[in-house]
Order: C-alpha cells, then structure tokens, then sequence
C-alpha cells in the first residue's frame, strides 16, 4: 500500500431491515487531497461515513488507516485514529453553551478529575480568536441560528487537530462569503497533508475544491475519478442515473393580484422598515449574507417570534399575527431552515407528520377517521411524488429530500395561499431539488404566493420572479428577472 493513502474502505456493506444500505463498497483518500463523495440522497454517503467515524459498524468488509486495519467501535475511537467528522444533521444540545459544545465528549481536567473551566475559557476563546468568529462563550446554542451553529461545528472539527476530517454538507446553511473562508482554511489543511472527505451537492463547490470525485448510487460506487477527468453534466447523470434536462424548471406563470403585502416591518435590534410584497403565482426570494435578517423576517411573518410594529396585509385585508395559529389560519404556512428540530417529528410516521397541522378535518364527534385520513394522506404522498415503502413509515427512515416533501405536504392539507420557505432545499441531493423546485413551480402555477430564503444565489437567480437583496435587517435592493446575476446581487448584499 502506498504511503500517501491515508484510509482505505475495502467491500464494505450494510444493510438496514429491508435495505441494502452499503453494497461492496471501496474507496481510497490520499494525503493532502480533498476527495470530494456525492451521490442522492439515500445512496449511502452517510452510512459511509458514520462506519468510517464509529457510529456504525458494518456488515462486512474493511478499513485501513496508513495501511493498517482497524476496527472502529465509537466516534472516540475515531478520534483517537486522528478521524474527525461535521455532520450533515447537526446534533446539538440546545441548552449547552458556546464553550461547552466545543469540548463536549473531551472535557479537560485537573489533576483532582474535575472539568477544568479555565482550560475550557482559554481554548475556547483561542479557537474563537483563530477563526474570527464572533460569538459570546456563555451563548447557549438555542439563541444561535443554524448557519451559526454550523461555522462553530466547523471549527470544532477542524480544531480536534484531525489528519482525516469528515465534512457532510458543510456549507448547506452558510452564505457564500463562509464558504469561501472555509474553503481557505480547507486548502491550508492540505498544505498540512491533512485528507479531507468533502460530502456536497452543489456542483459550483464541488468542482472548486475537489481533488477526485466519487459517486454514489444505491449503495454502490458508481465512478471515481480526478475532477480533471469528469464534468457536471456527467456528475450529475451518474448521481441519478438519467439526464436532467435542466437545472431549473422555470415556467412563466400569469401573476395575479396581491396577495401579501409588508410594510414598515420592524424588530428591534434584527430588522428594520421591512417593506415588501408577493403575488398570487409569484416566487419572490430573500437574498443576503449570513446575518442579514431573512429567516428572522420570516419567523416574525409565521408567528414564531414577535415583532414591534409595522403592517401585514394578506388579501388587502390587515391582519394580527401573534403566534403560528394566526398565521395558518390565514392560509400562510412556514418551512423552516433546520427541518429536523422544527419541520418534523423523527419518531413518528409519514401519515402523522402530515396530518398534525390539520387534524381536526378528520376528528368527527370526538375520534379521528383513519380511514379518511390514510386516503387523503396517499393521496398528498402521490402530488408530491414522495418516496417511502408506507405511509407508516418513521419519517426519520426517509431521505432528506423525501422529509422535505413531507413536511411541504403537511403544509399543502391546509391549502394555503402563502407559502414561506426558508432554505427549501439545504441538504438534498441534485435530483430531489429538481423536484422541490418543480413542486414550487407547480403551487405558484395554481396561484400560490411563495416567499424562499436561499444562500445559493443560482438557486434564487433560477427560480425566482423577483429578488429582495438584504443586509443588516434592512432590503437594500430590489430585482427584476432581468436584472438577475450573481454580481448584482452580491454588489447590494455587501452594500456596494
């Protein structure tokens, strides 16, 4: 075995009840490269992944780090082999702070056993310093947003002093401005020889910072080459075994009349004067950095936090939102960014996910008609063309595009006019986004007005009809369509 291949996964496989997750799979990562592993979701990433940092143990099969075989028990013991890992769903615990997530699971101590705070405070503000990250040690994690706790998981991994790091997904909730400083970090990393497994759907970023590229499909390795050797187009093809025939299915739709209408919109101290608007068949995005105040715009809008003052307008009449209940009882529905804290319930199955925002259609003198109930979730689980063995199924089996269209789904039985998604598309596969965005394509086509927050500019520039640019909790700019590019929107979004 050479001795620049630093880990070696020799015919693993895994299978689930009913699934064959991981089918004889092989995979090398050298020294210093970056190897970039993409594939649907479903085609068994992760699973990799998890085998390689312990949490999982596989079937068969064998791994080797600097031509040695292990076997790797626990995410401990992984890190002991020098393995390091950012996972894809964030696992926090919201009452931890700043300081305490970042040596969870590795406390230091003194002499007598007992935790040493000093030692904590100390490092913690170093590695703060290091990274040029902003945050009080004493926050708890449950008042940072996601993008937040995805920069601080960051640099946790990479201050483990790893020489194999595990990145899945990790720009998924990050502006284009962090993408680029960790991008920076990831090439002094190499400088350092340190291998780096880089899990991402975006095709921009994985041919920016690849070194050889790996598909996945039904568990399977599919092709693995230098990026040198292999294009987009054909990425993407082999990651979904057929061609898209475009990225984007944009459809020119009739607008109609106002549907939402915001004025003055204020939260002290996150956003200020706020004034927009949306159409009936209108899919208007929220564009800006990490910070600029869209998803905090959006939870005020659905009722999840409150706002000082400022006008809401839906259907030309004003309207109160205090709490969730309000909103939705106005026929406007929110999907949040983490759609694992707040878009579904892990434990529960397809059916109920889908159901618990509008049970009482089906409760009649006092119990609930499953039959009536079955049937009309089906009949959702077919418009949105979800994908799972049974509507009984625990959701938390599904893949994250297949969650997405769930949670969309759950909305849908309300039949509501707006629809605020926030980061509609954060980790999921190439292929499931086509569908996201066919879906929204669909609900603007039945008159629907649709308000996306998205940290992909291509994203927003490809399916939206209008872009609102913010920076500092105020909308520097509007964009017509024909206004769209990259370049203009980033010029607002930093205040050029």
């Amino acid at each position: 075995m050479s001795s620049n291949i630093k880990l070696q996964v020799c015919n693993i496989e895994k299978s689930f009840p009913g699934v064959k997750a991981l089918d004889k799979v092989n995979l090398t990562i050298e020294k210093g490269k970056v190897h970039v592993l993409c594939g649907e979701n479903g085609a068994g990433k992760s699973t990799l992944m998890k085998i390689i940092n312990g949490i999982l143990q596989p079937d068969a099969g064998q791994i080797l780090i600097d031509g040695k075989a292990v076997a790797i028990n626990s995410p401990v013991q992984a890190r002991n082999l020098g393995i390091s890992m950012i996972n894809q769903e964030l696992n926090f615990i919201p009452e931890m702070t700043v300081e305490e997530n970042f040596f969870s699971g590795k406390w230091p101590t003194n002499r007598y056993g007992k935790v040493n705070w000093r030692e904590i405070r100390s490092r913690a503000r170093r590695l703060l310093a290091e990274e040029n990250l902003p945050y009080d040690l004493n926050t708890k994690l449950k008042d940072l947003s996601i993008s937040d706790i995805q920069l601080l998981e960051i640099a946790k991994a990479i201050s483990d002093n790893a020489d194999l790091i595990i990145m899945d997904e990790p720009t998924s909730a990050i502006s284009d401005k962090e993408t680029a400083v960790l991008f920076k970090k990831i090439n002094s990393l190499k400088q350092l020889g340190k291998s780096i497994i880089y899990i991402s759907h975006k095709m921009d970023e994985i041919f920016e910072i690849a070194d050889e590229i790996t598909i996945m499909r039904d568990g399977k390795v599919i092709d693995s080459k230098p990026k040198d050797q292999l294009d987009k187009d054909t990425v993407i093809s082999l990651m979904v075994g057929r061609k898209l025939s475009e990225n984007f299915p944009k459809e020119n739709v009739g607008i109609g009349e106002e549907i939402l209408e915001v004025e003055n919109f204020t939260r002290y101290g996150v956003f200020q004067n706020v004034n927009f608007h949306i159409r009936a068949g209108e899919i208007v995005g929220f564009a800006g950095l990490v910070g600029a105040g869209r998803t905090e715009i959006l939870r005020s809008l659905f009722g999840l936090d409150p706002y000082d003052r400022g006008q809401i307008r839906i259907k030309k009449q004003a309207v109160k939102i205090r709490n969730p209940k309000d909103s939705i009882e106005r026929g406007m529905v929110m999907l949040s960014e983490d759609r694992r804290r707040y878009g579904i319930i892990p434990v529960r199955s397809v059916r109920e996910n889908i159901t618990v925002a509008s049970l009482e259609r089906f409760i009649y003198k006092g119990r609930c008609h499953r039959k009536q109930e079955r049937e009309a979730v089906t009949q959702k689980c077919r418009e949105m063309n979800v994908k799972t063995p049974t509507i009984e199924k625990e959701i938390s089996a599904l893949s994250g595009g297949n969650q997405q269209k769930v949670v969309l789904a759950k909305w849908m039985m309300n039949n509501p006019d707006i629809l605020l998604l926030d980061e509609p598309t954060r980790g999921i596969d190439v292929g499931a986004k086509y569908e996201i965005y066919k879906l929204m394509t669909l609900l603007a086509g039945q008159g629907k007005a649709i308000l996306m927050v998205s940290s992909e500019l291509a994203e927003l520039i490809g399916v939206c009809d209008r872009i609102y640019v913010l920076a500092e909790g105020t909308i520097r700019g509007e964009l017509q369509r024909p206004e769209f590019s990259q370049e203009a929107i980033m010029k607002l979004a930093v205040g050029e």
